[in-house]
């Protein structure tokens, strides 16, 4: 059904090459010479968000995509979409395409929820009588029958995702591709979504990719894997069989220059009740300035924040100088409900200023109710105990 050969995407960076102190007078020249030759104060740079992606997916099949923010997730999407077009390689798809890359797509907002059903089904190529035969169910499955006349620009991103998923899963195409919007939608809405993608798959044979952060879903939907890094294929193969490797590289994430790891490991990536978790945030000395804070939060992968701790409420813990380069937070597993776990990390310039750098889903956590009395097995969440220090690293 979908067949992707040595898919190569390469975007040209411009940077402004601009001096630190700029006179009037500098300015006017620029201008003027700008006028009789082509100069440009930009410099140009090439970074690969695809780079020789190969895979095949039969008809039929759900397949996941995943990989951490930059992994290349949303460009491959976009070009099986043909909304982008590759730099080298070939994409052959089979049948119709229908495509929910993020919140209004394919939608006019000074249409009615009415008229962007019958719009969006036009653009798929399906005929009038085709679309009023599943109307109904598309009002039905969204919710948003009493809005259905209002534009869609006074509808909220709930209600948008409501109607577009309900469109694109109601209109019959050969392949429904899917990106992370659906996390916009309350978790009742994404179970239904998913139990809707299974539906259609198991008895319409249709195609699935899928892409999300919520490792639950994946494993509930998908049955193969597509797991990207740096916007090459590291592995594509069962989900059962990605998902380890996708959790061990989480385990210890690096964006610009900021590393987040945590120890122990233990083989199954298992956290048991009572053992310590240590959560390292280290970089390169003298980078950042005196006095910034450091915050991690923790959540489910539905989105439900668990707890949060901030380096500002710990004795130990005062602000950061010039000399130190990491952050320790020693966080004690106290009785967690079973399910994984994911971590960001927030760094701030003073205690409760809005965050300047934050690295989302930098951890993955698999925590278990090992070592609970088993009256206490599956209880909510128990405050962990927590302490904090600046460490060098």
């Amino acid at each position: 059904m979908i067949k992707v050969e040595n898919l190569t995407k390469e975007y040209i960076l411009r940077h402004q090459n601009d001096s630190r102190y700029t006179s009037l007078r500098d300015v006017i020249v620029d201008k003027a010479q700008n006028i009789f030759k082509a100069k440009s104060s930009l410099q140009a740079d090439t970074f690969l968000a695809l780079s020789d992606v190969s895979f095949d997916v039969k008809q039929g099949e759900r397949v996941g995509i995943i990989g951490r923010n930059g992994a290349g997730k949303s460009t491959l999407l976009k070009v099986l979409s043909r909304i982008v077009t590759p730099t080298r390689g070939r994409v052959t798809i089979d049948g119709r395409v229908a495509s929910l890359l993020e919140v209004g797509t394919g939608f006019h907002a000074e249409l009615s929820g009415r008229e962007n059903i019958f719009l969006n089904g036009a653009i798929l190529g399906m005929t009038k009588s085709e679309i009023q035969k599943n109307f109904d169910a598309i009002v039905d499955f969204s919710g948003v029958e009493r809005f259905l006349d209002t534009p869609v620009k006074r509808y909220s991103s709930g209600m948008y995702v409501r109607l577009a998923f309900a469109v694109a899963a109601h209109l019959e195409p050969e392949v429904l591709i899917v990106d992370e919007v659906l996390a916009v939608g309350d978790a009742e809405f994404q179970k239904k979504c998913i139990g809707k993608m299974k539906e259609v798959s198991n008895a319409d044979g249709r195609t699935i990719l899928f892409v999300s952060h919520n490792i639950a879903a994946i494993r509930s939907m998908c049955e193969k894997i597509v797991f990207l890094e740096g916007g090459k294929v590291v592995a594509y193969d069962q989900t059962e069989k990605v998902l380890p490797l996708y959790q061990g590289v989480l385990k210890e994430g690096s964006t610009n220059g900021i590393s987040v790891t945590a120890t122990p490991e233990s083989p199954s990536g298992e956290w048991e009740t009572g053992t310590d978790l240590h959560i390292r945030i280290s970089w390169e000395k003298y980078r950042f300035d005196p006095g910034w804070q450091c915050d991690i939060a923790c959540y489910t992968m539905d989105g439900t924040k668990l707890f949060a701790i901030q380096s500002e409420t710990f004795s130990t813990f005062s602000s950061l100088d010039k000399e130190h380069n990491g952050v320790e937070f020693s966080v004690k597993n106290m009785g967690f409900a079973s399910g994984d776990l994911r971590l960001d990390v927030g760094l701030s310039k003073a205690p409760k200023e809005p965050y300047f750098f934050v690295v989302e889903n930098c951890l993955m956590l698999s925590p278990t109710d090992k070592g609970l009395p088993e009256y206490k097995r599956n209880d909510v969440v128990i405050i962990p105990q927590t302490t904090c220090k600046a460490i060098n690293i």
